[in-house]
């Protein structure tokens, strides 16, 4: 390869076992420390990613995650959570793995290394131009993910990524790149850890900022989130004592009415 596998590098420490639990748990939040700060300088990246995802959601599209083992875990676990959270449809944000649902619990073999298999799982979801792919790989040479990227280009479907290493075969293909360099994992090659961390902060900046700028949040509140257990329905009730100056009693009242937090602020200040 012509670029440098840093997920794969060797790890700064040696003789793990020899290790103390305490060493163990120190070690690796050293490490962890400086994942945020490596994900601050593809602030830029993230960005142009970003704005580009707004875009095709403010005109209708759905924006798809694709990826494999542990990420493609967290791009499903990304969104799952954004209708209970924004209130949004369940085919807004998807969340596509290699080996179908059976990976997201156990590791399905060579599932990874189909390089159709991507672009066959986004045609089941009648992916169109009017939509997003971002490939999630923290190696960055993932062919189920590089090779649903290079057919969504073909299609003029705007592509990118979430990779921990520049230069990459992913980086390359994907219209608007990010690439966050963590650097050696604590466990050599382990890119659940830091890589995996690195990940998770992008998806959740991305999902987050999309979803405000679509209008579901108000003020700094989750006015839409499902009221799908009791703790979001306290939650709710309280966010509806503060907005409204209301009691808490009448703000179960209007909950129970309007059924959301949004309808019950449009209800009740509209008299």
């Amino acid at each position: 390869m012509s670029f440098i596998k840093t997920t794969e590098s060797d790890s700064k420490y040696n003789h793990l076992e020899k290790m103390s639990v305490s060493e163990l748990l120190q070690n690796i939040n050293k490490e962890d420390k400086t994942v945020a700060f490596s994900v601050e300088k593809s602030l830029p990246q993230i960005e142009k990613l970003t704005e580009k995802v707004v875009e095709k959601l403010k005109a209708g599209g759905r924006l798809f995650y694709i990826g494999a083992g542990t990420s493609g875990r967290l791009g499903i676990v990304d969104a799952s959570e954004c209708p209970p959270t924004f209130g949004v449809p369940h085919d807004l944000v998807i969340g596509l793995i290699a080996g179908g649902d059976t990976a997201i619990r156990k590791a399905v073999e060579f599932a990874e290394d189909s390089e159709n298999q991507g672009w066959e799982d986004l045609q089941k979801e009648n992916i169109s131009e009017k939509d997003i792919v971002i490939g999630i790989a923290a190696s960055g040479t993932t062919p189920y993910v590089i090779g649903a990227l290079k057919k969504c280009n073909e299609k003029n479907i705007p592509t990118g990524c979430i990779t921990c290493n520049e230069g990459s075969p992913l980086a390359n293909t994907a219209v608007f790149p990010v690439f966050v360099t963590v650097g050696p994992e604590f466990v050599t090659g382990s890119s659940r850890m830091k890589a995996g961390t690195a990940q998770k902060l992008v998806l959740n900046m991305i999902s987050t900022t999309a979803m405000v700028q679509l209008g579901r949040v108000k003020g700094n509140k989750m006015v839409d989130m499902q009221l799908s257990n009791n703790k979001l329905v306290d939650r709710g009730v309280r966010m509806i004592m503060e907005e409204l100056n209301v009691s808490e009693k009448e703000a179960q009242v209007l909950l129970k009415k309007y059924k959301n937090v949004r309808n019950v602020i449009n209800n009740f200040r509209n008299g």
